[in-house]
């Protein structure tokens, strides 16, 4: 059992269970009964998404010392009461549950999900 950390709207991998899209907007254009045949998400979960003007300084980010700055902000946003436990609630069902978490970006290394990776580690979350 494990969770893996995915590009939503990315062909699902075998074994991959209940997709959580951890994004603070659906995706444009597709009705709501697609959102899981046309592999964006089979869950909406913002609580694990950057507030709006957070997703704007982390897509404005053009140096390491800016993502930094977006990565401490973001981590800071993570550790309120509900995104927290959401978190500890996710790291603790990767023992027990195959799923996935993910964001529409293209690249992870500048996208708020390898942050959500390493939140999510540091619980002890089993990985696939």
């Amino acid at each position: 059992m494990s969770v893996r950390i995915v590009r939503l709207g990315s062909t699902r991998d075998p074994g991959e269970g209940t997709r959580i899209g951890t994004v603070r907007r659906v995706p444009r254009g597709v009705p709501k009964e697609r959102y899981a045949s046309e592999n964006w998400f089979d869950v909406w979960f913002p609580v694990l998404s950057p507030t709006p003007g957070l997703m704007a300084q982390a897509k404005a980010a053009e140096s390491e010392k800016d993502w930094a700055g977006f990565t401490r902000a973001f981590k800071a946003e993570m550790a309120e009461p509900a995104p927290r436990q959401a978190l500890d609630l996710l790291a603790t069902l990767s023992h027990g549950s195959d799923f996935s978490v993910g964001c529409y970006c293209e690249n992870e290394a500048r996208c708020h999900r390898s942050v959500l990776r390493a939140l999510l580690t540091e619980r002890g979350a089993s990985f696939a």
